[in-house]
């Protein structure tokens, strides 16, 4: 009987912890990511998830420039200097789009016009080539390939243009090359 009521009192325990706890609202961190996408127009927001365990994780990129360490500081200033520690016990991390990590936002797409991309289609085809182009509704790559053509010996080399929607699309990673 002793230990049936130690189990209790620490069922007890448990559930009043976890009473105090909140979630942290996906909503209240958009809210403070979106203040200080006001204030540095040239960034945007990649991704933001919340775990059910409240780690907090951000993904920011600039439109034109390579993000760096102090970029990432700010935006988690942003966040961790907003939220209230004593009420929402959370974990913190904002990094930039790796890039072996595919394309999430249209704005990554825009950003990397005139660079070789790697388009894998929803029917499991791969394309690589240039990225050349991006619409509202997909984008525009060409590449280069050699061909056969009937009646000569040699290939030729023939310019390719491949119009692709974003629905055809299953994912887009940068081709990175080191010279």
């Amino acid at each position: 009987m002793y230990i049936c009521i130690v189990i209790e009192e620490r069922k007890e325990l448990n559930s009043s912890f976890f009473i105090g706890i909140k979630m942290i609202q996906k909503d209240t961190v958009l809210a403070l990511i979106n203040e200080k996408l006001e204030e540095n127009p040239e960034f945007y927001l990649v991704d933001l998830k919340i775990s059910n365990s409240s780690k907090i994780y951000i993904e920011i990129d600039h439109k034109t420039e390579p993000i760096s360490i102090n970029d990432c500081i700010a935006f988690s200033r942003q966040v961790e200097h907003n939220l209230d520690r004593e009420e929402e016990d959370f974990e913190l991390e904002v990094t930039s789009p790796g890039l072996s990590v595919p394309f999430k936002v249209t704005q990554q797409f825009i950003k990397n016009i005139g660079k070789e991309v790697k388009v894998m289609l929803a029917s499991s085809k791969t394309i690589e080539g240039v990225l050349e182009e991006v619409t509202e509704n997909g984008i525009v790559l060409t590449n280069e390939t050699k061909e056969r053509v009937e009646g000569k010996k040699k290939k030729i080399k023939v310019n390719n243009e491949f119009k692709l929607s974003f629905e055809e699309i299953k994912e887009t990673k940068i081709i990175v090359k080191f010279k």
